[in-house]
């Protein structure tokens, strides 16, 4: 009998998921002759037993493939709700629609979701890690991420140039909210003077203190600051600044950082702040992230072809290999290390990062 595979897109969306999409497809029909079913929608379009066959040719614009560079998910997604409330309608349309597999793409906390209903419902799951965050466990690349630093490295690119033309310090929030992968690598890449990352708690004293000796001792009369949301003031700061109007959460970490700036240098600093948003999350994706997403979606295939279930497909040394989902879960979210090299080479390179206690 022709085998059944089921795909769906989980949590936020980010460039690269339609990439993985087509080369599950590809593989499953070119390759195995298996049917694929679309869910919409993740476990929302599983629990009204939503399905969508697809295929190679069904997308072609005059035999032009647009899934390899249209950016979010053309099965949709969706990141809020309360799924295991829901368990019993999840098993009963798993076996409803009839699947011997399903191949899930998600984040660190949708596969923790889907993993436990997989487990209730014996499910055969193959799972694909995707996220802008780069913070799932036991894998050195994730869909999405590259494009989403290649996204922030080019508005810290612009905004240079306006800060140095009007002599300003431009904060620029990034999406962080316990990991600063994001922030790490595109303040690096994209030249910030100052990078703050949940992982590493920073002091406005020291915040102020950089910039002034860029000014003082350097000449540079404008600064890039680079902050996650997630950027966490040092202890003896934080009961300093809790009254304040501006405080996290009353505000974003961006608007609070410009105004303890201005408040440091008696308003002699001028400041503006870019809160890039959901901007990070679109865009065509990257080569990297293509290449990506297409060894992923290879790769899942060929797991559920060998009956190798339970297992995220990981990039590690290389290659893309299988991980147990348990251990991802269980290590999740990753992240970044304090005394890693990233963090000393941002250090060595003048940068300030927060404090190394």
């Amino acid at each position: 009998m022709r085998k059944r595979i089921g795909i769906l897109t989980s949590g936020g969306d980010c460039p690269g998921l339609n990439c993985v999409i087509r080369a599950v497809v590809s593989h499953a029909t070119l390759t195995y002759d298996w049917e694929v079913l679309g869910i919409p929608y993740a476990t929302q379009g599983l629990r009204e037993r939503q399905a969508i066959a697809l295929n190679m040719h069904g997308w072609d614009l005059r035999g032009i493939d647009p899934l390899l560079n249209m950016g979010g998910t053309i099965l949709g997604t969706i990141n809020k709700g309360d799924t295991l409330a829901h368990i019993d309608e999840m098993l009963a349309s798993y076996e409803a629609l009839a699947l011997d597999a399903l191949i899930v793409i998600g984040g660190d906390g949708s596969l923790g979701i889907l993993h436990e209903l997989a487990n209730r419902g014996n499910w055969n799951l193959v799972a694909i890690p995707k996220t802008i965050d780069n913070d799932v466990a036991l894998t050195e690349r994730a869909v999405g991420f590259d494009t989403a630093v290649n996204t922030i490295v080019d508005a810290l690119n612009r905004l240079t140039f306006t800060a140095a033309s009007h002599d300003r310090v431009m904060i620029v929030e990034v999406m962080g909210r316990s990991a600063g992968h994001l922030a790490l690598h595109a303040g690096i890449a994209g030249g910030a003077d100052v990078i703050l990352i949940p992982e590493l708690s920073y002091t406005i004293s020291r915040l102020c203190q950089h910039i002034a000796e860029l000014r003082d001792r350097w000449q540079r009369k404008f600064a890039i600051v680079v902050v996650a949301e997630g950027a966490k003031l040092c202890l003896e700061d934080v009961q300093e600044n809790i009254a304040s109007a501006c405080a996290p959460p009353k505000c974003g970490r961006g608007q609070y950082i410009a105004d303890q700036i201005a408040q440091c240098s008696q308003n002699l600093i001028d400041t503006r702040v870019s809160v890039l948003g959901h901007i990070q999350r679109g865009g065509i994706p990257s080569a990297l992230d293509r290449l990506t997403a297409t060894v992923f979606g290879k790769t899942a295939v060929d797991l559920v072809a060998q009956g190798k279930f339970g297992q995220m497909v990981g990039w590690q040394n290389g290659e893309a290999i299988p991980v147990p989902i348990q251990d991802v879960v269980a290590q999740s979210p990753l992240h970044v290390n304090p005394q890693g090299s990233l963090v000393q080479s941002a250090r060595c390179l003048g940068i300030y990062v927060g404090e190394k206690t």
